[in-house]
């Protein structure tokens, strides 16, 4: 596997999701459906895990769209503490 810095995947990310018309399509349909973490608060422990399948499908959301952020020069949101070393 070739190894690129952050900024080339960075770089890669925002070409794919945002340049690309059909990768725009595909992040927002992501967003849509994967985008927003969804509570549950009733079940009990099913309440619970529901909510941490979600945080960690939202998540994948989130890290794309920081990728894209920081290409363009912006701030990421949230940015997880491994995403500053290189890859």
């Amino acid at each position: 596997m070739t190894q690129r810095t952050q900024a080339e995947l960075d770089s890669l990310y925002l070409d794919i999701f945002e340049a690309d018309a059909r990768g725009a399509a595909i992040l927002d349909d992501l967003h849509t459906r994967f985008g927003t973490p969804k509570v549950v608060t009733t079940g009990g422990i099913d309440a619970v895990l529901q909510t941490y399948s979600s945080t960690a499908k939202s998540t994948v959301v989130a890290h794309i769209l920081n990728r894209i952020a920081r290409a363009k020069g912006d701030r990421p949101i949230n940015m997880e503490p491994d995403e500053d070393s290189p890859v």
